[in-house]
């Protein structure tokens, strides 16, 4: 997916942006960059790099000696690399995104077609989709009206720092305010960031979260609103669910808190059920399933325990690499199992999500090969119906590379796609056959998911606020 930071100060910012950007890195594996704006505001030093195979820490720890300045801004990315700087009418800029186009392609051909002449091309033959938002920008006559016009033209999401050659920082957090953007602040400046505890952990204060749609600029003295927020907002539930760091808080709502009440409110409303399994240890998969299994432990009086454990030095998420095998092998590699824990006992385990199950059934097959008596899975969120159009948090090309799909189509075929509803529900003949048949399927012994009324009673925020589409596939 991605993050973001910048800083504008009357010191040097430029450790506070490397710790900044280095504290987004869970987001992303794949492209890193920094551009600082030199105190007199006469040029930029920017540095871009791979960090598919080597951390952003290390491998920006050389450019340190080589940048200076007062203002900067960076990114961890997992699209193009970025942030890129610009020339045009609006003057030279830095520009770094964060978001999905859906429509990239229709985008660039319409921008042949009104006049424009080229864009740098990858190696794919595609547009480096930063670029393409800089040119949205750059179609209008100032930067307010440049952001709002190129939000509005990409199907998806688009949230964005602007950095102009003065060192201040403009800040857009998506029109429907998919992602958070939050302002910090301390004695000599501030800061934007995506994750609220970067900026805790470098000494500035909480000072503003912008609303869908805001655009703020910032800089060493102040920050003020330049284009007010929408009435509409749908940030994405999986900020909390599964991809936000735990000490990070969005729209007043701490991540580890509510993943603690997750999973607090599986186990109640399975201990209403009567469907609460009796189990030995109820243990999370490493790392973003833990807090809910804690939940799901105190709440249901259940030992919690770790009959594996992440090795964490080396080994990145493992979705990010894009060939499944690879995926797989890392998936497998990073985690450590305990023997004592697993021999002969009853074993619950809370994942934050079931997207593809291709990870899973590896894993309940060594546990079962490893002695476990039984193994039963929990997912902290419904079953996953729909790929995300407004942010890239998957790699899943196709609706039907979800396990949840796949199965439907297997029991249905193309009628079970006309019944999706009553399949996440577990309530329903069908949602019971859904459920059985991927315990069949990957061998658990019983299977159950969060529901989307449990996951919204857990975030505590007014739902209507909350982009739920990839369970639901309501806009």
């Amino acid at each position: 997916m991605g993050g973001f930071f910048g800083a504008a100060s009357k010191r040097d910012v430029v450790m506070d942006v490397f710790f900044g950007v280095d504290y987004h890195s869970h987001l992303g594996t794949r492209r890193a960059g920094m551009i600082f704006c030199d105190e007199g505001g006469t040029g930029f030093q920017r540095e871009i790099h791979s960090i598919e195979n080597t951390p952003f820490r290390t491998r920006f720890e050389d450019d340190l000696p080589g940048f200076h300045g007062r203002s900067g801004i960076g990114c961890i990315s997992d699209t193009d690399p970025q942030p890129l700087l610009v020339r045009s009418h609006l003057g030279t800029f830095a520009l770094t995104t964060v978001g999905a186009i859906n429509n990239a392609e229709a985008l660039v051909e319409a921008y042949f077609s009104g006049g424009g002449k080229q864009f740098m091309a990858m190696s794919s033959g595609e547009v480096n989709t930063t670029e393409l938002v800089a040119a949205l920008i750059n179609q209008q006559g100032d930067f307010v009206s440049g952001i709002k016009f190129a939000q509005e033209a990409v199907e998806g999401s688009l949230t964005l720092l602007v950095m102009t050659n003065d060192g201040t920082i403009i800040a857009a957090r998506d029109r429907r305010g998919r992602l958070p953007v939050l302002v910090g602040e301390d004695d000599d400046g501030h800061c934007i960031s995506f994750e609220s505890f970067a900026y805790h952990k470098l000494g500035y204060r909480d000072a503003y979260e912008l609303g869908p749609g805001e655009i703020v600029r910032v800089d060493a003295e102040g920050f003020e609103t330049i284009s007010p927020a929408g009435p509409d907002m749908k940030i994405c539930a999986f900020l909390w669910v599964y991809y936000g760091y735990p000490n990070s808080n969005y729209e007043g709502v701490n991540v580890e808190v509510m993943r603690y009440r997750n999973g607090a409110i599986m186990a109640r409303d399975e201990t209403a059920r009567n469907t609460l399994p009796d189990v030995d240890y109820v243990a999370g998969v490493p790392d973003s399933g833990v807090p809910h299994a804690i939940g799901y432990s105190s709440e249901s009086g259940a030992p919690f325990g770790r009959p594996f454990i992440k090795y964490t030095p080396t080994w990145p998420r493992s979705f990010m690499p894009a060939n499944q095998d690879v995926r797989n092998r890392v998936a497998k590699m990073k985690l450590i199992p305990v023997p004592e824990l697993i021999r002969e006992k009853r074993l619950l385990f809370v994942d934050d999500s079931i997207v593809r199950g291709t990870q899973l059934r590896g894993t309940v097959d060594y546990l079962y090969e490893s002695g476990a008596a039984e193994v039963h899975m929990r997912s902290a969120c419904p079953p996953i119906m729909f790929g995300c159009k407004y942010l890239s948090f998957s790699r899943s090309r196709s609706e039907m590379e979800l396990i949840a799909r796949r199965v439907v189509q297997d029991l249905e075929g193309d009628e079970g796609q006309r019944h999706l509803d009553e399949y996440a529900d577990a309530s329903t003949e069908r949602g019971k056959c859904l459920l059985s048949s991927i315990c069949k399927q990957m061998g658990f012994d019983s299977l159950g998911y969060q529901s989307l009324d449990g996951m919204l009673e857990a975030i505590g925020i007014d739902r209507d606020k909350v982009c739920t589409y990839c369970w639901n596939g309501r806009e």
